[in-house]
């Protein structure tokens, strides 16, 4: 595999992890996300970071074996550029249903 697709594999895979460890310490819960400011902007840095590494990569590999790999490049665009209207429920969605899968997907390239 390219090595700076592996570089920004690695990239998705630590920001993917990072999130997960917020909640170590912190309730797995909506509303713990909801209200906490702090949180909220780290995991929206993380994913902002997801979507710009995704969005390298598919420059570099348009059939990078990725799923949605534009609404994760959508997601980004909305954090990044759409801060004002960001709803907290679609963010909670991606966490807990789209971060799991992602992280599978991202661990199997990188063995490969």
């Amino acid at each position: 595999m390219d090595r700076k697709i592996n570089k920004l594999l690695f990239d998705i895979s630590a920001c993917i992890e990072e999130i997960e460890s917020y909640f170590e310490a912190l309730p797995r819960q909506f509303e713990e996300y909801k209200n906490n400011a702090l949180l909220r902007s780290a995991i929206h840095m993380n994913l902002s970071i997801i979507g710009e590494a995704t969005n390298r990569i598919l420059k570099i590999d348009p059939g990078i074996a990725i799923s949605n790999v534009r609404q994760i490049i959508g997601t980004r665009n909305y954090i990044i550029h759409g801060y004002d209207s960001l709803r907290p429920e679609m963010i909670w969605a991606i966490i807990i249903n789209d971060l799991p899968k992602l992280k599978e997907e991202v661990s199997m390239l990188l063995l490969s």
